[in-house]
């Protein structure tokens, strides 16, 4: 996958065009790369050191979060790694310098997630973790406070049958970062899949301005899936406010019963830490999204396809 203090540490920027150039050299341009064919033809995977280039560095999202920490250990865990270091900032960010980085042709390297639009908007690929540091696929579940379904049974029902695909949010997600308004972008993707909110509701009555407070922490996927259902429950009568957090006071306040739920915890990997702290002090409704995944990714053009095929600072 948060009101954050995390997104206000600063991106390390320059990235050069240098490298590019250097790996496509033998490949496309033969006549004029005489030196690279004479020794030896194609030298791009061999030859360039797109560490060099990154100044060593992971772009990374907010410090504390799962795929910050994962990447982290991947760090040490990767002898190639030696050397390399995450530098956190925020998701919005991270998004930037991607973006940037792929309008240019520059190499980067990001901590990445699915679902999230840059997959949509760009041709991205995720490294191999040999090592499995990063995990397998992960769930986003939704988690509320004890207590919820004997006080508010409409809003616990609404909350427990609400699931979509990675491609829904992905296509709220995009929206949004087109320009158009979270709560706009929410109201679109809810009218062009009624059958999907039906499903949600069923068996559920309106309200008449029933207070809710969902969470989540200020990632783009989690303001695609919080804002929908938000809405979601407005149609239905609820009166609902919804508040970033950072992960830590995300889950401390749904579990001490400060706020109604959230539908953003990610689970086994980012969250696994938090989860093992409040599980019994909350209520897991099970996942509301299959098949996430966190890990390394790079552009398509890069020419690595696992974290191994990096190389260690000098």
């Amino acid at each position: 996958m948060f009101n954050l203090n995390w997104k206000r540490f600063g991106m390390v920027a320059g990235l050069s065009l240098t490298l590019v150039a250097a790996g496509c050299g033998s490949s496309d341009d033969e006549g004029n790369e005489t030196t690279g064919d004479s020794e030896g033809g194609d030298s791009s995977s061999e030859e360039v050191n797109y560490g060099e280039e990154l100044n060593y560095e992971i772009t990374g999202i907010e410090a504390g979060a799962g795929v910050v920490a994962a990447a982290e250990t991947a760090v040490e865990e990767y002898e190639n790694l030696s050397g390399w270091e995450v530098s956190t900032s925020s998701s919005g960010a991270m998004a930037t310098a991607l973006g940037e980085a792929v309008e240019n042709e520059e190499p980067i390297v990001v901590t990445g997630w699915t679902p999230h639009w840059k997959f949509a908007k760009y041709d991205l690929k995720y490294l191999e973790d040999p090592k499995e540091v990063f995990g397998g696929e992960e769930q986003i579940k939704t988690m509320v406070r004890q207590g919820l379904e004997e006080e508010k049974p409409n809003a616990y029902k609404i909350l427990d049958q609400f699931n979509w695909t990675a491609a829904d949010m992905e296509s709220v997600m995009l929206e949004i970062a087109n320009g158009t308004s979270e709560q706009e972008a929410a109201q679109n993707w809810i009218s062009e899949n009624q059958d999907k909110v039906d499903a949600w509701t069923e068996g559920t009555e309106e309200v008449d301005g029933t207070e809710v407070e969902l969470v989540y922490v200020n990632w783009d996927s989690e303001i695609a899936s919080t804002n929908v259902i938000a809405e979601v429950m407005r149609e239905q009568g609820f009166d609902v406010t919804i508040t970033p957090l950072d992960n830590g006071p995300m889950w401390e306040s749904v579990a001490s019963g400060e706020v109604t739920g959230m539908v953003a915890a990610w689970l086994p990997g980012t969250h696994g830490d938090l989860y093992e702290e409040h599980k019994d002090s909350l209520e897991d409704l099970g996942a509301n999204l299959e098949g996430a995944k966190i890990g390394l990714v790079v552009p398509e053009y890069m020419d690595v396809d696992s974290i191994e095929d990096l190389k260690p600072a000098e």
